[in-house]
């Protein structure tokens, strides 16, 4: 086995990301379609305990770099550790999840390597004469494009969120290693770091999601929904007509304007299901929708579907849900 597949984490305060696990599962399935071993990236500053944690994972290795200047992410300090590294290590393919902060910096890193770049890929699919392709959305998410890779060398990706369960990350035992690379360099100091808005909720961390639409008919008319959510430990979400009509603040959106989520259960109340909200919720593990219209593209991708008024089905269900948890 002579092929290599490194998977560059993400972390924040000692935290792993949890698409990070996702990289995994991705990396750990192209790895097992190449025939190659799967190694592990972790950069940061006081880490060494979430680098045994990592080390759970089914990985060869765990290479660690560990060093103050990589305490808070600039993306002149990842690129320079990484390029001297990965020139090293001559990987077939390198793995991030696909965030903000990967897309910030791995397109840098893949001019710099002057390496293939894939981002935010869904699927790992077996071609003609059983070539590996690849599928990522195009033209906002309206289409799925299948590519492959063209030439030899490194090949950088994305993986977009809830493409691949973090459930399917293989367990085991890797070896942790230090990495050896000169202390990073960069013109920007790190000034603080605070969420925009104060209050900023990052669905893409949540198990349930309860997501309205401009079906609910506005602001006065949320409360079962919310009630739904809250008996339910969900997260409230909204689809792009909610946010722009001004019912839930803009860090609720979802879609490919807004949060991507992979959540286990995402309830959609009268969502019509439009291109631009399936990208962002597509992710989840079971979708259920409540919608007036039988033909509303949104039952397509659900698991369960309720053809109805949702301000007469909600409140029964409401009551059946307190019921079955016995409050």
């Amino acid at each position: 086995m002579s092929k290599k597949v490194i998977v560059v984490l993400q972390q924040r305060e000692g935290k792993l990301h949890r698409m990070s696990r996702e990289a995994i599962a991705a990396g750990q399935q192209l790895a097992a379609k190449v025939d190659a071993s799967v190694e592990a990236i972790l950069l940061g500053s006081g880490i060494q305990e979430l680098a045994k944690e990592v080390a759970g994972f089914g990985l060869t290795t765990v290479h660690v770099a560990d060093h103050e200047g990589l305490g808070e992410y600039t993306p002149d300090a990842y690129v320079e550790v990484l390029e001297a590294t990965l020139a090293a290590a001559t990987p077939d393919f390198v793995v991030f999840p696909h965030t903000y902060q990967s897309v910030d910096y791995f397109p840098r890193l893949a001019q710099a390597l002057d390496a293939g770049l894939l981002p935010e890929v869904t699927a790992l699919v077996d071609g003609e004469g059983g070539e590996l392709n690849f599928q990522r959305p195009v033209l906002g998410g309206k289409l799925v494009a299948t590519v492959r890779v063209k030439g030899e060398g490194t090949v950088l990706l994305s993986v977009q969120s809830g493409a691949f369960s973090a459930d399917e990350a293989q367990p085991g035992q890797a070896a942790v290693e230090s990495l050896a690379f000169d202390a990073p360099s960069t013109s920007r100091e790190i000034l603080g770091v605070e969420a925009i808005g104060g209050d900023t909720i990052d669905l893409s961390k949540a198990d349930v999601i309860v997501a309205v639409g401009r079906g609910v008919g506005g602001e006065d008319k949320l409360e079962a929904s919310q009630q739904l959510a809250q008996i339910l430990g969900a997260d409230i979400g909204a689809s792009r007509p909610v946010i722009d009509a001004g019912w839930l603040p803009r860090d609720r959106q979802i879609g490919s304007s807004g949060q991507t989520v992979a959540p286990k259960l995402y309830i959609a109340i009268g969502i019509s299901g439009a291109i631009q909200h399936l990208v962002g919720m597509k992710g989840a593990t079971t979708v259920v929708a409540i919608n007036k219209d039988p033909n509303a593209p949104i039952f397509t991708v659900s698991d369960y579907g309720v053809v109805g008024d949702l301000h007469e089905i909600l409140p029964p269900l409401v009551e059946a849900v307190r019921e079955a948890k016995g409050e």
